[in-house]
Protein backbone atom coordinates (compact mmCIF):
# COMPACT_ATOMS: atom_id res chain seq x y z
CA UNK A 1 0.00 0.00 0.00
CA UNK A 2 1.11 3.77 -1.10
CA UNK A 3 1.45 6.18 1.22
CA UNK A 4 0.38 9.91 0.36
CA UNK A 5 0.18 11.86 3.14
CA UNK A 6 3.44 13.45 2.37
CA UNK A 7 1.89 14.00 -1.14
CA UNK A 8 -1.58 15.62 0.63
CA UNK A 9 0.20 17.58 2.69
CA UNK A 10 2.21 19.56 0.24
CA UNK A 11 -1.01 20.92 -1.59
CA UNK A 12 -2.48 22.51 1.57
CA UNK A 13 0.74 24.89 1.16
CA UNK A 14 0.17 25.92 -2.96
CA UNK A 15 -0.91 29.27 -3.40
CA UNK A 16 -4.13 29.50 -5.58
CA UNK A 17 -2.88 32.84 -7.42
CA UNK A 18 -0.25 33.16 -9.72
CA UNK A 19 2.36 35.85 -8.65
CA UNK A 20 3.22 38.69 -10.77
CA UNK A 21 5.88 41.05 -10.92
CA UNK A 22 5.11 44.48 -10.93
CA UNK A 23 6.24 45.46 -14.45
CA UNK A 24 4.19 42.34 -15.94
CA UNK A 25 0.95 44.72 -14.51
CA UNK A 26 -1.07 47.35 -16.69
CA UNK A 27 0.63 50.58 -16.34
CA UNK A 28 -2.50 52.36 -14.68
CA UNK A 29 -2.98 53.94 -11.66
CA UNK A 30 -5.84 51.17 -10.16
CA UNK A 31 -3.91 48.58 -11.73
CA UNK A 32 -0.89 49.54 -9.26
CA UNK A 33 -3.07 50.17 -6.56
CA UNK A 34 -4.74 46.48 -6.63
CA UNK A 35 -1.32 44.88 -7.46
CA UNK A 36 0.29 46.45 -4.07
CA UNK A 37 -2.81 46.04 -1.70
CA UNK A 38 -2.39 42.40 -3.01
CA UNK A 39 1.40 42.01 -2.17
CA UNK A 40 0.43 43.75 1.20
CA UNK A 41 -2.09 40.73 2.56
CA UNK A 42 -5.02 42.44 1.23
CA UNK A 43 -4.16 45.75 3.15
CA UNK A 44 -5.37 49.18 1.15
CA UNK A 45 -2.74 51.02 -0.59
CA UNK A 46 -3.36 54.17 -1.39
CA UNK A 47 -1.49 57.51 -3.58
CA UNK A 48 -0.19 59.86 -1.24
CA UNK A 49 0.72 62.34 -3.72
CA UNK A 50 2.24 62.66 -7.25
CA UNK A 51 5.01 64.64 -8.29
CA UNK A 52 6.80 65.64 -11.19
CA UNK A 53 10.50 64.37 -11.09
CA UNK A 54 12.63 65.23 -14.68
CA UNK A 55 9.33 65.16 -16.36
CA UNK A 56 8.11 61.70 -15.00
CA UNK A 57 5.21 60.97 -13.10
CA UNK A 58 6.20 59.85 -9.65
CA UNK A 59 3.62 57.98 -7.26
CA UNK A 60 4.25 58.10 -3.77
CA UNK A 61 2.38 55.56 -2.22
CA UNK A 62 1.16 54.65 1.32
CA UNK A 63 3.34 51.60 1.72
CA UNK A 64 6.30 53.58 1.77
CA UNK A 65 7.81 53.62 -1.79
CA UNK A 66 7.52 55.73 -4.78
CA UNK A 67 6.53 54.69 -8.75
CA UNK A 68 7.02 55.32 -11.90
CA UNK A 69 6.40 54.02 -15.46
CA UNK A 70 9.54 53.18 -17.68
CA UNK A 71 10.10 54.10 -21.49
CA UNK A 72 7.58 50.97 -22.22
CA UNK A 73 5.10 52.55 -19.83
CA UNK A 74 5.67 49.52 -17.25
CA UNK A 75 5.68 50.19 -13.85
CA UNK A 76 9.10 50.69 -11.66
CA UNK A 77 10.25 51.30 -8.57
CA UNK A 78 11.36 55.19 -8.53
CA UNK A 79 14.60 56.03 -7.80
Amino acid sequence: MHDNSSQTMSHAFVKEEDDQWLHEIPGTLPALINYLTRENNGIRVYEKRMTIKNGVEVYEMSNGLSYSKDANGKWQIAD
